[in-house]
């Protein structure tokens, strides 16, 4: 079983904007490439879990998200760096969109999409962390059985990362 970082998405990969999809909004948190990187050249997968609700409330569409995640993929080749998986939950009981407007199993604080990820790439969870910027990243961490979830509260994260990687 193979060791993964798990990274939440908005505010601490990239810079929070709320309901983010555009390429043109985005912007990379400092050191985030370069924390990627590290965990590449140190052989963890690097995967990104992120709650996407805006797709239930029907601000955007899976495939605005995907071709977000596509660019974020290019910017990260440009430093030979990359993200091995993302998973999203678009996910919430309060959307309009009725197919995505219930309670399921993936949205953080629940463990869905990391559970999903160990089993699909063969992750030990026990040694495996997850970077998040809110309690209900902390507390999905603990649900699936991850060694550790740590609050990211801003500045560099490269600087962060290199303390576990």
């Amino acid at each position: 079983m193979r060791q993964a970082i798990f990274f939440d998405r908005d505010g601490v990969l990239n810079e929070e904007v709320g309901y983010l999809w555009e390429v043109e909004r985005f912007k990379w948190i400092d050191g985030a490439r370069e924390a990627i990187k590290l965990c590449n050249e140190r052989g963890l997968l690097t995967v990104v879990v992120t709650n996407q609700g805006g797709i239930a409330r029907g601000l955007y569409r899976a495939r605005e998200v995907d071709t977000l995640h596509a660019f974020m993929q290019r910017e990260l080749s440009e430093v030979g760096a990359h993200i091995d998986a993302f998973y999203y939950c678009p996910h919430h009981p309060e959307g309009v969109v009725e197919e995505f407007s219930i309670v399921c199993d993936c949205r953080k604080p629940k463990p869905g999409m990391i559970l999903r990820a160990c089993a699909e790439l063969d992750i030990n969870p026990a040694q495996s962390i997850l970077f998040g910027d809110s309690k209900r990243d902390i507390e999905a961490a603990a649900a699936a059985g991850l060694r550790d979830g740590i609050l990211f509260t801003g500045g560099n994260l490269f600087d962060a990362v290199k303390l576990y990687a």
